[in-house]
Formats: structure tokens, C-alpha cells, sequence
């Protein structure tokens, strides 16, 4: 039986990419980037439903709207999908409230686009693609009033009320030719919203280069950035571009800004007042024109109270600061990442998993996470490969995240995962066997012999203590 078919009406490369892999998975997607090709493929094709991409309108609506009046008319039983900006013209909104539509203004997810048309569209196959299974209210809780934005090649999806309002905000500062400062622990998703901050702006298709400040040695950090000439220093063979010059009109994320020196932070400032620099070793200005995103995982206040981070810096980025919580302040959101990575997880390492276990989840809801997204994911990867018959539960969870007992993470107010101040003792946390074990495993790439040799003991004691705590694949 033939698949629906759909029409994608938009002339933005970034909406089709996005929309258009969505949708395959279930219609015959037709791309028009025109009102006027739209309707000459009404004439053309039997169509079932369309999403129409009406964010950017040339004039008043009044041209998106006769079309729209002209689709029903020609097609009564389609279904119809419009996405617009938050505030939707008049004329627009007149024809949309008049018929059977689903309105997404702004900030949108493209599974629920494809789930409404699934229910709505003539013969449409409204069985959903093979899913992990879990608990009905688990489902139910994360299916409703999540907030996504959404980039060409990523997403960003929260149930979490503090983040919705984030995402919201930065939306709306992503358009605009403003640096931005992301504050959020190690492992809380700094880089990973930075490359999708630049995917929602107009420099998309610029170049998107990140840059981890901590993992450069402080005298090479200026010629990084800024570049340097030939001679400029010992090893300096040849002129170099930096960063500034290399992304051009693109985006440039500096994380772990706190370990700049004062003098790189006077020469940083400059960048973001007037866009000038000079190469290390050069005299000549160049100016630069890529918009800055900057990421920390500490506040940076306490460090300009201690002389460490310039006031004059501090004040300009502060300006739009957007403060990423920690996993553990984010429970709403752990069941559906969860899920999300384990079909992710169990397709990259072709485990069938046809069932979570309720308690699975709620191990996971239970543990503080002071790795944050960065964790859950390593966890849940593990889960996975040791599953072996079909059915994930709290037994495939490291033994410490289902006791609970998280080690060290550090919150941006030095405050641990389980909520007292960092103290020796509490780093000080004992492996138990079982993840000795495990570790041992993942740096021998699960092979038997290897591990047994690394561990001292024979592979017979290795597999008996694997089969133990029923870590032996079947």
C-alpha cells in the first residue's frame, strides 16, 4: 500500500532539513519552496497532509492565507500543519482558526508535528515505528508540554519549567548579533547547546568552532584565538589564522573562559566591543566577525571578588547569562532522556530491547548524577550492551547509581551531588567489585583473557564472578 503523501511547503534549507527526515520515516515527502509549486502539486498528486513553514512571511500573511483557504478547499480531508512566529498576522490566523489545523507558534518539536499527522491524515499508517516499551504513566508524564529547540542536526528537549523559559530566551538571543554566556557543570550539555545556539541563528551555514580554553597551555591560548606571525615565538614556523579569523561570519564557543590570564581577558573584551585584534607578533588590526558564545562551569563572581576574572568582563557577558541545572534538578526531564538513549544506544550496538522495567527508571530518578547528561549517557550505554534478554532493569545499572552513592561533582557553588561541601572523605567513595570488574571490561573491550590478566586472577574466577552478578552476555 502506497504511503501518504506530504507536502514540506518552505524555502528554509534548515526547516526541511530538519522536518523532512522526521517525516520520511512514515509519508512520501514532497518539498516545494513555493506557494505557487505547492499548488501546482495539488494538481499533480493525491495529497494527504502539509506542513507549511510560515516564520518568515514576506508581507502581511494575506498570500499564506488564500493559499491555505485554496488547500482545503482542494484537499477537505488533509491534514495541515503551520509553523509560525510567535505572533501570527491576522489574516494568517483568521484562515487557521477557520479550519482543522495544528498552529505550532515558535518553539516546536518536529515527533509531535509527525504524530499529529499520523492521526490525521487519509490512510495514513498510524502504527508507530517498533519502540522500547515502558510504564503507561511514565509515558504519559513525559509526552506532554515539552519544549524543544531545535537545529539541523540537533535538538535540545526539556519537560524542566526553568529550562522551557531558557530555551524560550535563548531562541530570541540566538537571532541577534549578541555574546552569550552559558554557566553549567562539567557534563551538563555547555558545548552541545552552544553548536545548537548557532544552528537556530542566521550564521548557520558559517563554520561553528569550539575552543576548550582548560585544555590549552595559557601562553598558547592568545595565538589560538587571535593567530600569530611567523616569528612571533620559538616554534612559530609560518603565519597562522586563529580562531577569529578562521570562523569568519560563524560562531566561536569559548569554553572554560574562567582560566583566561587578565591580559587575554582585556585582549577578549576588545573582541567583544569592537571586533579587533592583533596577531601575537603582528601590528596590523584585523577585525573580526564572528559572534562569540562563552561557557564556564563556575560562577564567575566569586572570581572577580578574588581579582581573577576583570569586573569590566565580567559585566559585559553577564548581560545575557544563561544558567544550564544540573541533571539532578532536571528530574522531569531524566525518564525521557532515558529513553531516548536507550533506543538510541540499543541501535547503535544492535541490542534488541523490547522493555524498560519501572524500577530501571526509577534508579535512574534516584541517583544525584554529578556527571550530569554526560553520565546518564556512559550509564545507560552500559545497560544496554549487558542486556541480553530483551528486557532492561535496575540489575543492568552500576551498583552505585542504584545505592545512590554518587562520587565527586561540584555544582557552580562548590556545593557535592549530594548536597554538602566537597570534603576528602566524600571523594573518597570505594568501587565495589562489580565495577571494578566492569571497568576492567570496557578497557579491555570486553575481552575475557585481557581482563582476567589486567585483574590478576584466572579467566574461570573472572567469568564466575561475572556470571555472579550476572554480567555474562547469553
Amino acid at each position: 500500500m502506497a504511503r501518504p503523501v506530504v507536502i514540506v511547503l518552505s524555502r528554509s534549507r534548515q526547516f526541511c532539513a530538519c522536518v523532512v527526515p522526521v517525516l520520511e520515516r512514515r509519508f512520501d515527502v514532497e518539498v516545494c519552496r513555493s506557494l505557487q509549486g505547492a499548488g501546482q502539486l495539488l494538481g499533480e498528486r493525491s495529497v494527504a497532509g502539509l506542513v507549511a513553514d510560515f516564520f518568515e512571511l514576506a508581507g502581511n500573511g494575506q498570500e499564506e492565507a488564500t493559499f491555505l483557504e485554496h488547500f482545503r478547499a482542494c484537499r477537505p480531508d488533509a491534514a495541515v500543519v503551520i509553523v509560525t512566529d510567535r505572533v501570527c498576522p491576522a489574516a494568517l490566523q483568521q484562515s487557521v482558526d477557520s479550519g482543522k489545523v495544528l498552529h505550532l507558534r515558535g518553539v516546536w518539536d518536529p515527533d509531535r508535528l509527525v504524530e499529529w499527522l499520523g492521526r490525521h491524515c487519509p490512510e495514513a499508517d498510524v502504527d508507530e515505528a517498533p519502540s522500547v516499551d515502558m510504564p503507561t504513566d511514565l509515558r504519559e508524564d513525559m509526552a506532554e508540554n515539552s519544549a524543544v529547540l531545535h537545529g539541523i542536526t540537533r535538538r535540545f528537549e526539556t519537560n524542566t519549567p526553568e529550562l522551557r523559559r531558557m530555551l524560550q530566551d535563548l531562541e530570541v538571543a540566538a537571532q541577534h548579533d549578541v555574546t552569550i554566556l552559558l554557566i553549567g557543570e562539567t557534563g551538563s550539555g555547555k558545548t552541545f547547546l552552544s553548536s545548537l545556539i548557532h544552528e537556530v541563528s542566521p550564521r548557520r551555514d558559517a563554520p561553528f568552532l569550539p575552543v576548550a580554553c582548560g585544555a590549552l597551555p595559557r601562553e598558547l591560548i592568545e595565538s589560538e584565538l587571535f593567530g600569530h606571525v611567523k616569528g612571533a615565538f620559538t616554534s612559530a614556523h609560518a603565519d597562522k589564522d586563529g580562531k577569529f579569523v578562521a570562523a569568519g561570519r560563524g560562531t566561536i564557543l569559548l569554553d572554560e573562559i574562567d582560566v583566561l590570564g587578565l591580559e587575554q581577558q582585556v585582549k577578549l573584551l576588545r573582541v567583544i566591543e569592537t571586533g579587533e585584534f592583533e596577531p601575537v607578533g603582528s601590528n596590523k588590526t584585523l577585525k573580526s566577525q564572528a559572534r562569540l558564545v562563552v561557557a564556564s562551569n563556575q560562577d564567575l563572581q566569586p572570581l572577580v571578588e578574588q581579582g581573577k576574572f576583570r569586573p569590566d568582563l565580567y559585566y559585559r557577558l553577564n548581560m545575557l547569562k544563561f544558567e544550564i541545572p544540573p541533571l539532578r534538578r532536571r528530574k522531569a526531564d531524566i525518564t525521557m532522556l532515558a529513553h531516548k538513549l536507550i533506543r538510541q544506544l540499543a541501535e547503535r550496538h544492535q541490542v534488541k530491547i523490547d522493555r524498560v522495567e519501572r524500577g530501571f527508571y526509577e534508579a535512574l530518578l534516584q541517583y544525584p548524577w554529578p556527571g550530569n547528561v554526560r553520565e546518564l549517557e556512559n550509564v545507560i550505554q552500559r545497560a544496554v550492551i549487558y542486556c541480553r534478554e530483551g528486557v532492561l532493569t535496575e540489575e543492568h545499572l552500576p551498583t552505585h547509581v542504584v545505592m545512590g552513592m554518587a562520587g565527586p561533582g561540584t555544582d557552580i557553588n562548590g556545593v557535592t551531588a549530594s548536597g554538602q561541601k566537597e570534603s576528602t572523605l566524600n571523594r573518597q567513595i570505594a568501587l565495589t567489585e562489580r565495577e571494578i570488574i566492569e571497568q576492567a571490561l570496557f578497557r579491555n573491550n570486553f575481552s575475557r583473557t585481557n581482563t582476567a590478566k589486567e585483574l590478576g586472577i584466572s579467566r574461570v574466577t573472572l567469568y564466575n564472578k561475572m556470571k555472579k552478578y550476572g554480567m555474562t552476555r547469553k
